[in-house]
């Protein structure tokens, strides 16, 4: 009976080795289990098209060669003039200081940073501020232009030089829209009825107003709209006194403003913000709050806001799905 029981196990007669059984077996085994995708051939060497570790063969891809310096620093080169030309537009733009009609304020040669963001937010110029506008009416007229080569227009375009454009003034403003400003023998300036103490900004030794038949001496209201400007030189500055003959009467329209000087970054050891005087904030002046500082205080708040809700409204449809699947499931499983 066991000599039956193994050759018809085996195919053989005979008993076949204790020892080779287990292999037999092992094989046999093996053989039920195989597939026609085996790694190995009768000879245990991988097959063609397959890897020791059974996979496909194909080999990985080899790792990308890293571009030259060379060949990525003109892509470098775009990139950097396309964000110097956005924060010139929108956020930041350099200035040089040509003249001395703001001396000590500022001097000649000095490099002044014009904010031009606050504007985008309905800020509008505000009194004892120093402004860049364009000028208004041939306010230049007669005055010698600068003559960059080509290098420096494109530079002074894109905002990585600052400013040569021969159009751009920049004084202080003195009143706005509805402010009325007197000036009377050598001074004190009256705004709106009140005497301004101007010693922290007018050039030493100059008077706050000058005596002369030109337009030093002067009365006005300034429309809505419109600012009026001096400079802090008040001697020797051709500013909305010497203007009063021009299409505007001396004031600059809101809309040739290009922003408000609030640092001065060159040289290093002129170096300084552009704070608005103390004067210009005594009781009875200025009671409303700055719509300068409203907007700097209001636009980080709405970018926030903007950016805040879509995240808001991402959390909360996630967290609806999230709580419906939960219920699905939670259904699932009672059924």
């Amino acid at each position: 009976m066991g000599d039956v029981a193994v050759g018809a196990r085996s195919g053989h007669d005979g008993e076949e080795p204790r020892g080779n059984a287990a292999e037999a077996d092992d094989s046999g085994s093996d053989g039920a289990m195989t597939t026609g995708n085996d790694a190995t051939g009768e000879d245990g060497a991988p097959r063609e098209g397959q890897g020791l570790d059974g996979g496909t063969g194909d080999a990985p891809p080899p790792p990308r060669k890293p571009r030259s310096f060379w060949k990525e620093l003109p892509i470098l080169i775009v990139i950097a003039l396309v964000l110097a030309l956005l924060i010139k537009t929108f956020l930041v733009q350099a200035f040089s200081i040509p003249s001395a009609s703001m001396e000590n304020t500022l001097r000649i040669g000095d490099r002044v940073l014009v904010d031009k963001l606050t504007p985008w937010f309905g800020s509008k110029p505000e009194r004892g501020e120093v402004v860049v506008f364009h000028d208004p009416d041939d306010w230049l007229a007669g005055e010698p232009a600068p003559n960059p080569n080509a290098v420096q227009k494109v530079l002074s375009w894109i905002g990585l030089m600052p400013s040569a454009n021969e159009k751009d003034l920049i004084k202080r403003v003195i009143g706005v829209g509805g402010d009325t400003i007197e000036c009377k023998g050598t001074g004190p300036l009256l705004l709106n009825g009140k005497a301004l103490n101007e010693t922290s900004y007018v050039y030493p030794g100059n008077t706050p107003c000058s005596q002369d038949d030109q337009g030093g001496q002067f009365k006005v209201k300034v429309p809505k709209g419109y600012i009026w400007v001096m400079g802090d030189h008040r001697q020797n500055s051709r500013d909305s006194r010497y203007n009063q003959t021009d299409k505007n009467h001396g004031f600059v329209p809101v809309d040739k403003v290009v922003g408000r000087a609030i640092v001065k970054a060159w040289p290093i050891n002129h170096w300084g913000t552009l704070p608005v005087p103390d004067t210009f904030d005594q009781p009875g002046l200025n009671n409303q709050r700055s719509s300068a500082a409203a907007s700097l205080t209001v636009a980080p708040e709405g970018v926030g806001v903007a950016a805040v809700v879509p995240l808001l409204v991402w959390r909360r449809r996630r967290a609806d799905r999230l709580r419906s699947d939960a219920l699905q499931k939670s259904v699932g499983g009672r059924r």
